[in-house]
């Protein structure tokens, strides 16, 4: 891989992690107003409360993990490939949420946003294998 290719991913990827900062910022340290913002209802149950959070917590945990990746792209490979199916994973319930009338408007930022990095997710590992780079 060339060494502006190698600079572009670590560009990605620190955007990456900027990006689940930011999502993680909103939901896991201002749970309820998240919750609220994307299903127009209140967060009451203390059940509930804790499992959204923790959802928000993989988005924080993830934050890391893309930072790490930043740090080396070529070396880090399954963090992005368990990250970017949690991108598409994620985007794809949200749809389907909003498609239900469940989920507000609001969720197509994240949506789009997820999709955009699971495409250049995948960009990436085409690069990494038209390069004869290891992927595992």
């Amino acid at each position: 891989m060339q060494s502006k290719e190698f600079t572009f991913f670590r560009a990605l990827f620190i955007i990456s992690a900027i990006w689940n900062l930011i999502g993680a910022i909103f939901g896991y340290f201002n749970t309820a107003y998240t919750f609220q913002g994307f299903f127009n209802r209140e967060l009451n149950d203390p059940l509930y409360y804790t499992i959204y959070q923790g959802a928000w917590g993989t988005t924080l945990v993830y934050f890391i993990g893309y930072l790490i990746v930043a740090y080396n792209p070529l070396k880090h490979t399954g963090i992005v490939i368990v990250g970017g199916i949690g991108k598409v994973g994620f985007a794809i319930t949200l749809m389907k949420f909003y498609l239900s009338d469940i989920a507000g408007p609001i969720v197509f930022v994240v949506i789009i946003g997820d999709f955009i990095f699971a495409l250049l997710f995948l960009y990436y590992f085409i690069r990494l294998y038209k390069t004869n780079e290891r992927i595992l």
